[in-house]
């Protein structure tokens, strides 16, 4: 009987990269026992894995699970987060029973120590075991210098995590940085062997679909939810979400036209978002100043907008670019804590690794384009440990209303991702067989019965 020719498909499965363990085994009573079950399974899978990608939503606890990772390593480690974070992450350590020292330069650090993006550069990577990108995806917001000197540095350092919220297939540039920090693919390979340029510009090839989430499934963890692993939800139930748009009318019409069409292109939103400024705040300010019980974070997309809603409302405090990293990370603390009522500020300063729950209001002065940007600043209040609905205002004018619903679409496409990649995670920990690993012993505490996905052979 003949056999038959194996597909196309098959035969580029064959040869996807899958990224081998290449990590330590720790045994479950090993991490520390105020983690949940999935938190404890999700270390030990990543200090398994050696390199690998953490991509768990916010209040999931990713800074108790790198702190952790960190620890059982054995070595010494570099943790990176962005500016105001540090000072969040040291406390929550310590929490842990963790010495997590934040030092601005190589003669402060410790066996564990955490910096800013902006300070990476003066620490010596050859000084340490391993590193932790708390928010990777921020690299995005660095410049391409930036990026590759912090893949450069840490190429040589043989344990590597990155943690964050919002990855995205369609989203080349991020999923980029990750693999060739962790040194998974560089970009020009990754680009090559699972995606296509068009009009539309990178996308998925159609046969790619398949091996490409084997091979992201290989060195990255997704979850939106303990359920999504088997897990049981318990107090990982989020309240309520409105988003309500606020949609102005506006005489706005872009040069050269008789009346307004569609926006075209990156001049068109600044044009239109440039001359409704004055449209927006006063409607943002209404808003927050008609609720003067509430704690309020105001989200700014440039200066004038934000200038102006501090003129606007009296007990706002806006952190601007060029404040100090003293003064950012004090005026962001002073808020987190209650002793200020309004905070006026960017997505690109405090969208990133806050814990803002005692905050359930907020308020976008214009929007852009950016998924990641809207996700995160929402996702500093409407996290895990509010316990009250949320309510997000989006004010726009009417022909800046396409933008919003671009953001939209792009927010069910990367909900898509995180479920297929959910999927091929556990197919593919399922099927691998463990490698030849080092055990840390350590006193059991906690008894534990693993997942199926997490169960390796010995």
């Amino acid at each position: 009987m003949p056999q038959s020719t194996p597909s196309y498909e098959s035969f580029l499965a064959s040869k996807v990269p899958i990224v081998p363990s290449s990590g330590i085994e720790v045994s479950p009573d090993a991490i520390h026992p105020s983690l949940f079950p999935f938190q404890r399974d999700l270390v030990r899978w990543a200090l398994r894995k050696g390199r690998s990608a953490i991509f768990a939503t916010t209040g999931m606890g990713k800074t108790r699970m790198q702190v952790e990772w960190g620890r059982l390593t054995g070595g010494r480690v570099l943790f990176v987060a962005p500016l105001a974070v540090a000072q969040q992450t040291v406390r929550e350590a310590a929490t842990l029973g963790v010495d997590l020292v934040h030092a601005r330069t190589m003669a402060d650090a410790g066996p564990l120590t955490i910096t800013n993006y902006e300070m990476v550069e003066k620490f010596d990577a050859a000084a340490f075991d391993a590193v932790v990108l708390d928010e990777s995806s921020i690299l995005k917001a660095h410049d391409g210098k930036t990026r590759t000197r912090l893949i450069e540095q840490f190429s040589a350092t043989p344990y590597r995590l990155c943690c964050t919220a919002t990855p995205a297939p369609n989203d080349t540039a991020e999923l980029a940085n990750h693999a060739e920090f962790l040194g998974v693919l560089s970009r020009v390979e990754m680009l090559a062997m699972f995606f296509v340029h068009d009009d539309a510009g990178w996308r998925l090839k159609g046969h790619a679909r398949e091996p490409f989430y084997r091979w992201l499934a290989s060195w990255g963890m997704s979850l939106q939810r303990p359920s999504d692993l088997g897990y049981d939800d318990g107090a990982y139930q989020l309240p309520a979400l409105a988003i309500e748009p606020v949609i102005l009318p506006s005489e706005y019409v872009p040069p050269g036209q008789l009346f307004a069409t569609s926006l075209k292109g990156i001049t068109d939103r600044a044009n239109v978002r440039k001359s409704t400024i004055r449209e927006r705040t006063n409607a943002a300010a209404e808003l927050v100043n008609a609720d003067a019980s509430e704690p309020w974070i105001v989200w700014c997309g440039l200066n004038d907008e934000a200038d102006e809603m501090a003129r606007l409302i009296s007990d706002g405090v806006n952190v601007e670019g060029s404040m100090s990293a003293d003064a950012k990370a004090d005026a962001l603390w002073r808020f987190a804590s209650g002793e200020t009522r309004v905070l006026i500020t960017k997505p690109s300063i405090a969208g990133f690794g806050m814990n803002f729950q005692h905050c359930a209001r907020m308020a976008f002065v214009g929007m852009g384009d950016s998924y990641e940007q809207y996700f995160q600043a929402i996702r500093r209040c409407w996290r895990f440990g509010q316990v009250r609905e949320v309510r997000a205002h989006i004010v726009l004018t009417e022909p800046e209303e396409p933008i919003y619903h671009n953001v939209l679409r792009k927010e069910r496409e990367a909900m898509a991702m995180a479920d297929e990649l959910v999927k091929h995670v556990a197919a593919y920990e399922q099927a691998e067989m463990g490698h030849a690993q080092q055990t840390i012993p350590y006193n059991p505490t906690v008894p534990m019965v693993l997942p199926n996905w997490l169960e390796v052979a010995a």
